[in-house]
């Protein structure tokens, strides 16, 4: 049976950068960092969120206005109501003793911030088009950051920020969110490196529970499958960073 969602109230809102807003809102129940909920606004649409904070009884999830639908997600306010369903997915696998590395790239940093609190020995890397679209600074005060037009931070990618780190230190674990090329580029990384690796996708996701498919990657489907996926589960994908789909079902080749 399909679960229906059910409607809740926002508690709370905070505004994160220009473009960016958490969402806070009640909830009891299990939830592991890298799992999503699927949010319903009523006569729109239905998209999929990962928690971006844990606050006791509260969740929060973090939106970039990019469309109409997270448009209509920023101008809710504190009291209005949205439909929730989940959460839903493969979330990441936490190893608390090993050293680790969080690489996030533009929103795909919100996926990986609830990590950061369950770790001991943790590095975080963030990535931006621009300084005013970084993410949680200050709620991370000691993060590497870069960025592509150079504003704060190192100019340039993550991956050059991992390539560097790397000259001078070892990492046993890295976890990643963002672009899929990006996340491609890591998986090369950590192969030629020997680092144990978590990236969770970001694929085009529609029901939230493995019927329509539009989430597929070589046969897996973000959804149910991941949307957090193990370096060896990556490597047997040959559409990871190469090949996506559309929200119409076409399938796209990158350079």
């Amino acid at each position: 049976m399909i679960e229906q969602p059910r409607m809740i109230n926002i508690c709370d809102v905070w505004e994160e950068t220009p473009d960016t807003k958490t969402f806070f809102f009640p909830f009891e129940g299990p939830f592991t960092p890298g799992q999503f909920f699927m949010i319903w606004i009523p006569l729109l649409d239905e998209k999929p969120f990962t928690i971006s904070y844990i606050q006791e009884e509260f969740l929060g999830i973090t939106v970039l206005k990019r469309g109409i639908f997270t448009q209509k997600f920023h101008e809710k306010k504190a009291g209005d109501s949205i439909g929730i369903r989940g959460p839903y997915g493969k979330g990441f696998e936490l190893q608390t003793d090993l050293r680790s590395c969080l690489i996030g790239g533009g929103i795909g940093m919100a996926s990986l911030a609830t990590i950061v609190d369950r770790l001991h020995n943790v590095t975080i890397i963030q990535g931006a088009k621009t300084s005013s679209e970084l993410l949680y600074r200050k709620r991370f005060q000691d993060m590497n950051l870069c960025t592509d037009d150079g504003t704060l931070g190192y100019t340039g990618t993550t991956v050059d920020v991992l390539n560097a780190l790397l000259e001078k230190q070892r990492f046993q674990k890295i976890y990643a969110c963002g672009p899929e090329r990006m996340m491609y580029k890591i998986s090369e990384i950590c192969k030629k490196h020997d680092i144990e690796y978590e990236a969770s996708l970001e694929r085009y996701i529609k029901c939230g529970f493995g019927v329509c498919g539009q989430c597929d990657c070589s046969g897996q489907r973000t959804c149910i499958d991941g949307p957090v996926f193990h370096q060896q589960e990556l490597i047997r994908m040959a559409d990871f960073g190469k090949i996506s789909i559309t929200k119409t079902g076409e399938r796209v080749i990158h350079p």
